[in-house]
């Protein structure tokens, strides 16, 4: 069978990258277990991917990385780019950066509660319009020593955070109109939100739900109309928004 490849990449660090099975432009299919890594990758071009080896034509599977101590370095460049992972790791650094309209970002921390998600620092930076952008950490289990900073520019972003720590703090900065931004916060203690938006049709549903009832929340917002929501509770329970 003929096989079409586009600026195909096959990398090996202590597993196997795969072959251009998807026929995007760029392709990244990574599947790494070891106890330290440093990854940077960089994409430039619109339709990359960057997914894991199991993927197959039409059914893309996670970035599968594996370890106890991990720096991550990933920049996309275009549009209608798409990332999906998965990190079993303790003591994560990552740097995102995205650059493009129509982009999708996905990603789980520690799914499986292998090592706890603990002392794990994201850095995202986000440029373009109509992206969108989940963050799933600590899935089953606490995560702590959390910090999440995102900056976005651009307009008609879709972000989902879900955040399940023990001592976090996430900062979100969002410059530009009809963004869309959904935080759920549960776990023992301690979580700390802060959002400063500046545009136009805001709309936030915000739950912060640890155990302890010491959650902290800020926000500081420039809009025309929209809807803010934000719901506190402790024992993680919660009418919704």
């Amino acid at each position: 069978m003929e096989r079409k490849m586009k600026n195909y990449k096959l990398i090996t660090l202590l597993a196997v990258f795969s072959v251009g099975i998807w026929s995007a432009d760029n392709e990244i299919y990574v599947d790494q277990a070891g106890a330290t890594l440093n990854l940077d990758l960089e994409q430039l071009g619109s339709g990359n991917i960057i997914g894991g080896l199991q993927s197959t034509i039409g059914s893309l599977t996670p970035l599968d990385l594996d370890g106890a101590t991990m720096t991550l370095d990933i920049n996309q460049i275009g549009s209608s780019n798409t990332f999906l992972g998965d990190i079993l790791a303790d003591n994560f650094t990552g740097f995102f950066e995205f650059d493009g309209d129509s982009n999708d970002f996905n990603i789980q921390v520690d799914p499986t509660n292998t090592y706890g998600a603990d002392g794990s620092d994201f850095n995202i930076d986000v440029t373009g319009d109509s992206n969108d952008f989940t963050l799933n950490v600590g899935t089953t289990a606490l995560a702590s020593a959390l910090d999440l900073d995102w900056i976005i520019n651009g307009s008609n972003n879709t972000f989902d955070f879900d955040i399940n720590y023990d001592s976090g703090t996430s900062y979100v900065d969002v410059d530009g109109d009809s963004n869309n931004v959904t935080f759920d916060g549960s776990g023992y203690a301690t979580g700390y939100f802060y959002l400063d938006q500046t545009g136009s049709s805001r709309t936030f549903n915000i739950q912060q739900m640890s155990t302890l009832d010491n959650d902290w929340l800020k926000i500081i917002s420039t809009g025309s109309s929209g809807t803010v929501c934000v719901i506190q509770n402790d024992g993680g329970t919660t009418t919704g928004c």
